[in-house]
Order: structure tokens, then sequence, then C-alpha cells
């Protein structure tokens, strides 16, 4: 299985690779291809917002990896999805409950890192292993802080000479405090620059507005996303947030692009956006298999869907790659690494639609 990783990994990192992708067209709003956003992780197969998660979903192929950011009692910021820290962690074999509840806000930063994070997705296996992984990291499945994360991702980078992007949420609601907290830690990581691949998101829209101002005072450069479910209020497409409900040419006044429940994408609305230069990003899909993967994804891509979140990265990267356009080259030995690992799937090449 170990070799069957590798091969999984150099031929998404090959597939990822400037050249491989520069004679190809998409129907996106750049003509560029559809991101593949690592959902906390490779959230479906490890324990979701840590570490060694996003060392997979990385080696599967992802094209951004996405944190979800709370803050601890002391004002550190880590990599939890939820306010609450009991779903996806063992803290309850560890600490009593305060004010009734486990609640991130109330514990600090030296008792968070006592705990361990539990594999919780539908193909994740109860002893946090995934076949032919090993986790290049000590305690790869703690709670990792946002620096960590960022330290991570630089170092990695760096190292094997890819362009991973990091794609952060502003948990709602509003906060500036946290806000200004992640500008900095983007800031002190070197995550500065439109090179270096950063999106940032929230559900609620002062926050998306405060965040583009944060950027701008601190000189960098960032896309920004509103998130939420599409709606058609009064014959004009916009998105709930959680904090109202706002207009595409609202959104496109503070933000680069919108990231909706895949729920209710349509055709229109992707156009609604890319003609007010939004890109549009769908959450979250969670096929198991292949054919399901495609069966959620395809309808999309074919609209000009700009990229999307899932927590199989494996399965998202096989739809887009089967996607493009013209033939991506691939290593002369790769028919018989892809035949090892039962990828032929990666072969298929579908040519768009006129």
């Amino acid at each position: 299985m170990k070799m069957q990783l590798a091969a999984l990994a150099a031929l998404s990192a090959f597939a990822l690779s400037p050249a491989a992708h520069a004679a190809t067209t998409w129907n996106t709003l750049t003509g560029e291809a559809p991101i593949v956003v690592a959902h906390r992780g490779a959230s479906g197969y490890l324990p979701e917002e840590t570490l060694g998660s996003y060392e997979l979903a990385i080696k599967m192929g992802a094209d951004y990896i996405e944190p979800d950011v709370q803050m601890t009692k002391d004002g550190h910021l880590v990599a939890m999805h939820d306010t609450t820290l009991n779903r996806t962690t063992n803290v309850a074999t560890l600490f009593a409950p305060r004010n009734g509840r486990y609640n991130v806000g109330d514990f600090t930063l030296a008792e968070i890192k006592q705990l361990t994070v539990k594999p919780t997705g539908a193909l994740s296996q109860p002893d946090s292993t995934y076949p032919g992984f090993t986790p290049t990291m000590p305690d790869p499945y703690k709670v990792p802080t946002l620096d960590e994360v960022l330290g991570f991702l630089k170092n990695y980078n760096t190292a094997n000479g890819t362009s991973v992007g990091i794609y952060p949420e502003a948990k709602a609601p509003f906060d500036s405090v946290k806000e200004q907290k992640i500008i900095t830690s983007l800031k002190d990581n070197g995550f500065t620059t439109a090179a270096d691949k950063v999106i940032l998101q929230s559900f609620a829209y002062q926050s998306v507005a405060n965040l583009t101002d944060l950027l701008d005072m601190n000189d960098m450069e960032a896309e920004v996303a509103q998130l939420g479910s599409v709606r058609l209020k009064n014959g004009v497409y916009g998105v709930n947030g959680s904090d109202g409900f706002w207009s595409l040419d609202q959104i496109a006044s503070v933000a680069t692009g919108v990231g909706v429940s895949y729920t209710g994408i349509t055709e229109d609305f992707i156009k609604a956006a890319h003609n007010l230069g939004l890109k549009v990003h769908a959450y979250t899909f969670r096929p198991l298999k292949e054919d399901e993967a495609f069966a959620m994804i395809q309808p999309m891509l074919d609209w000009g869907l700009d990229g999307f979140f899932t927590d199989y990265t494996d399965l998202g990267r096989t739809v887009v790659d089967a996607n493009a356009p013209a033939p991506v080259p691939l290593p002369a030995a790769a028919p018989l690494l892809l035949a090892g690992i039962g990828g032929l799937a990666l072969l298929r090449r579908r040519r768009k639609a006129a």
C-alpha cells in the first residue's frame, strides 16, 4: 500500500504542476481548473482539522487545505470547526464540563493541547490510520494552532516544490479581535501575497468586509469569500449568510467570491456571479464512491463551478482531472502506476461539450 500511496502522490503532484495545466481551458471565471479544497483536511478518512489529515489531503491532490478558526480562553487561534470540543476530541475523558458545556473558549491552549482528535469521517478507521500513509510529524492528531497549520504548509510546499494554498474560515459571529489575529498569523508566517494562495472566508458579511479592510490595511493580497446558501430574492441572486441576505452586488463590493451550499447552486446563479467577477465555490461534497463523486460534482463543473470543498480529496481530484479539456501529459510510467492503484479512471478524459 505504501507504493500505491507514493504513486498517487507523485501523480497528484504532477497533475498540479503549472506545465501540466498550462494548455487547458476551463469553463470557470478565470479559465483555470476548478480548485479542490480539502474540507478540514482529508476529514473523511482521518481526524479532521489535524496536521496528519491536512498532509494526507495534500498527498491526494488538494489545491487548498481548509482550517476553521476558533479562539481559546487565553486568546490563541486553533483549527477547530465546532464551538465545542466534545464531538471531535476526547475532552470528556480528561475534563469536566464548564458552564455545562465543552466550549473551545472556556479552555486554555495548554488544556486543549492535551486532547486527541478522534476520527469521525464515514470512511475513517477507529485507530486513525489510512492504508500506506504515515504522517511525518509527531502527534499528528492533536489540535493544531493556526500558526502550526501555516508553518506545516509553508514547510511542506518548500520541501516538495508544491504550491498548495490555504482557505481559513473565520467562524461566525463577527469577531474583530479574532479576525485581526488571523491576519497577524498569516502575516507572521509569510502568507502575504497572491502567490501564497490564501482565501479567507466567513458566513458573516460583516466579517468578510472587515477581513478585506484588514488585508488592505496590512498591504496583503488574498481572496475573500462570502459563505452561505443561494437565494433568489425579488429576482435578485444573493447569499443568505449568518447575518442576513446579501445580494451578489453587495458581496462583489467586499469579496472576490462566494462559497455556497451545493444544494442550491444553479447554472444561472454561477453565471450571475461570474458576470460580477465573483468566483463560485460549492460546499460540501461527501461522496463515498467514484460514481457518486461524478454524479454530484460533474453537473456543476459543466456549469462553470470554480471550485469545491470535499471530505474526500482523492475522489474530488479524480473528477476534476477527468474533465481536463485537453489531455494532460503524464509520465511514461503512469499507466503502470495507475493500473497498480486501480486508478484507471484518471486516464478518462472528457472533452467539454460545445
